[in-house]
């Protein structure tokens, strides 16, 4: 499904928050460009081509994080697999700006930045390009009239597994029961397998894990997080 024939259900809520620090503009300013996939948005690239992810990466394995936040666990992965080049969307200006932050301190060079829509990225993603994609904390959408926003939706998960390569791991993380159970309700009829065997498979988080200033809060306020691993069949 593409950008004119989706419908216009944003999965994620606001795309700017409290007016950015200086430097948070200079990042913008001047790092954001660099990072750029390719021409991702719809009036770039009308015809959809498909970004070229070895010319990017130069032939490294790809992931993509959909909806990284302040950034901190797409640096944390990048730093600690050199060897893979990571793609993150996030429409959030804000979180972007964070991210560019962290770019800067960790000195990391294997990442690529989409500053909106994950669809729009997914639309130009090449077919069974991705061998890993995470979902972290994304927007829970709790009024139940809202649901249909959510990511774990058939209009989200559908281009998501056309981009993931057969064997692809997803990884789900949320601290909302709700969406647990649409998680394991959606996300297996788009085609991938649960890949939990026993209960410490969804408690305990990956061994490769960074909490997130958003767990964080989550647990100092009470809330269970989940973290769920399918594979692309």
């Amino acid at each position: 499904m593409t950008h004119k024939d989706r419908p216009h259900r944003n999965f994620y809520g606001r795309l700017k928050g409290k007016a950015l620090k200086q430097s948070q503009k200079t990042y913008l300013d001047e790092d954001l460009a660099a990072l750029s996939p390719g021409a991702v948005n719809w009036e770039d690239n009308p015809e959809r081509v498909p970004l070229d992810l070895a010319q990017l990466f130069g032939g490294r394995e790809v992931w993509l994080e959909i909806g990284f936040g302040g950034g901190e666990h797409m640096v944390h992965q990048a730093a600690a697999n050199p060897e893979v080049g990571i793609i993150g969307a996030e429409p959030y200006i804000n979180g972007v700006a964070m991210l560019l932050g962290k770019i800067r301190r960790a000195g990391v060079e294997n990442l690529a930045v989409h500053p909106g829509d994950a669809r729009d990225l997914m639309d130009v993603l090449p077919e069974a390009s991705i061998a890993r994609a995470f979902l972290l904390y994304p927007d829970p959408w709790p009024k139940k009239r809202h649901h249909r926003r959510r990511f774990v939706t058939p209009e989200h998960l559908e281009p998501l597994h056309r981009a993931m390569a057969p064997g692809a791991v997803l990884r789900v993380a949320t601290d909302i029961p709700d969406y647990v159970r649409q998680t394991l309700e959606e996300v297996p009829r788009a085609g991938f397998t649960w890949m939990a065997e026993r209960p410490e498979d969804w408690r305990a988080p990956w061994d490769d894990w960074l909490s997130t200033r958003y767990e964080q809060k989550a647990l100092r306020e009470g809330r269970v997080p989940h973290y769920l691993t399918f594979r692309r069949v």
